[in-house]
């Protein structure tokens, strides 16, 4: 990792605060890409307040919101995210055989058509840059405009935990093999 590690007891008043934030909170760990956010406490905070409401609070079901992150998590070959996120997507319902497509850069199959949109729309933002008029509108139909909005939020997020785990290069808890190659 690009930044070294640290133990609670050697951070600074401010980066001890969110510490103790984040441990309080629903994660209960400082773990990953919020090892490195805590070297900018303000940083630190306003992300993982934003990161627990992507999370644990928008209207997608975990389904759905896991689907969108391990879209993202593949998109840019962000290990630990994947490592951390692939257990929770299985466990919330999304198909094994759809996150293996995910993960080696293949098309899923779903059964569900609000899975299907969810994939699409995430993997048209992030490989387009943009999302069609009809994706969309089906993403609206099917989710609400509200969770269209989340979604989005979700998508922008978890780019943000990404691009962390890439750039400081975030390891993979010992053991443990990378998911991309």
């Amino acid at each position: 990792m690009r930044i070294p590690d640290w133990k609670p007891e050697n951070l600074t008043p401010a980066q001890r605060k969110v510490h103790d934030a984040i441990i309080a909170g629903p994660r209960g760990r400082v773990e990953g890409p919020l090892r490195v956010w805590i070297m900018s406490p303000e940083l630190a905070e306003r992300a993982q307040e934003l990161g627990a409401f992507c999370r644990y609070g928008t209207r997608l079901p975990p389904r759905l919101s896991e689907l969108a992150i391990l879209t993202t998590g593949a998109f840019w070959q962000a290990g630990f995210e994947w490592h951390a996120h692939a257990p929770i997507a299985l466990k919330a319902g999304v198909p094994a055989d759809a996150l293996e497509a995910i993960r080696l850069g293949k098309a899923p199959k779903f059964a569900r058509e609000d899975e299907r949109v969810v994939y699409e729309f995430s993997r048209d933002l992030w490989t387009k840059r943009r999302v069609s008029d009809a994706t969309y509108r089906h993403a609206a139909d099917l989710l609400g405009k509200e969770g269209v909005v989340e979604l989005v939020g979700i998508l922008g997020y978890y780019g943000l935990i990404s691009m962390t785990i890439n750039t400081f290069e975030v390891p993979l808890p010992p053991g443990v093999d990378q998911p991309f190659h």
